[in-house]
């Protein structure tokens, strides 16, 4: 396994502003250390700021091994972009001298780093960002090939358990759940599977989850690990996991007697029976139906890209039939007589 070597820029009054005023907590580095520390191994470490401003957090860092990298402001003048400028050009420089490193870790949620982070991956680095939720831009977590935002990282312990984003008055509340997370897993799979000769190990269904989401985290649906999460999956029949040929990385599939999908077919065999019709039924409107009955019925949590593929897999089991009318250019779906 090829050696991860790691070259580590923190934006620190980014990052330790962002602590006290969204967080109410002080900065802590070690979270970020352990973190990198899993992912491979760090060279160089340089944070940047005007030090006067955080005499306290000085040590810290240097019980660290970070570099401290002084920006100084000048007398009546604001120097803003000063730290950034100077980050982003040594990051390039270190890209261009040390070709050994192959990740670079940029600890800031500041979207003017966006076109750094575009140039690394044109050098074929992977990048990897650190930030809050709550100041980190939308714009820069879909740059990165992954985004660790520094709340998520063990070690820091929240006053509260919601964080509320600048410029709102109430707590986000998360997108995800665990059926989202099943038709995402499910979909990825499906997709590898189609595009890929050799089999499928979990280690490249997690690279293929964060080239999608570069903020996925197991840890945001309660899993420790993305073993555990395939674990899971795998005890309510969605995947399966073939652990005989490389231990700690499965081969994941999924069950030979399907995705569990088999409620979905009897719903749909169901909304057919139910609309009593003696002609064929058409497909563009096959779909809502299904969902008056079942309002959250969804092809994509069983990892079928569309409807239409979901009716297609139907069809091949023999549930029902399917025609085409070449005419107008529509399926039609009945029962299997």
């Amino acid at each position: 396994m090829e050696d991860v070597r790691i070259g580590l820029f923190i934006d620190y009054e980014n990052l330790a502003i962002g602590a006290r005023e969204d967080l109410s907590i002080p900065f802590d580095f070690r979270p970020i250390a352990d973190a990198l520390a899993e992912r491979g191994r760090v060279v160089v470490r340089k944070a940047y700021a005007d030090w006067t401003y955080f005499n306290d957090d000085r040590q810290m860092l240097v019980d660290n091994h970070v570099e401290l990298i002084e920006i100084p402001q000048r007398r009546g003048a604001v120097r803003k972009n000063a730290a950034d400028i100077k980050m982003a050009v040594d990051a390039i420089e270190l890209a261009f001298e040390r070709d050994y490193i192959t990740t670079f870790v940029l600890c800031t949620g500041d979207s003017d780093f966006s076109p750094l982070v575009h140039k690394l991956r044109e050098l074929n680095r992977q990048v990897i960002g650190v930030g809050l939720k709550a100041s980190t831009s939308r714009l820069l977590p879909p740059a990165c090939d992954e985004f660790l935002f520094y709340e998520n990282l063990d070690g820091v312990d929240l006053p509260q358990a919601k964080v509320i984003r600048r410029g709102t008055s109430s707590p986000e509340q998360p997108a995800q759940n665990i059926e989202n997370l099943t038709g995402l897993v499910s979909r990825t799979l499906s997709g590898l599977q189609r595009s890929a000769d050799d089999e499928i190990r979990i280690s490249q269904l997690k690279r293929a989850l964060l080239r999608k989401d570069s903020t996925f985290s197991e840890s945001d649906y309660g899993f420790r690990s993305f073993s555990e999460l395939m674990r899971n999956l795998a005890e309510r029949g969605i995947v399966h996991l073939d652990v005989s040929s490389r231990k700690g990385d499965p081969v994941a599939s999924f069950p030979a007697e399907g995705r569990g999908e088999g409620e979905a077919f009897e719903l749909l065999v169901s909304t057919l029976k139910n609309l009593k019709s003696k002609d064929p039924v058409a497909l563009s409107g096959l779909k809502d139906d299904m969902r008056k009955a079942d309002p959250d019925f969804s092809e994509k949590q069983y990892g079928y890209g569309g409807f239409l593929q979901f009716v297609k897999a139907a069809t091949a089991k023999g549930i029902v039939e399917m025609d085409f009318d070449a005419e107008s250019g529509a399926y039609s779906v009945a029962l299997v007589k």
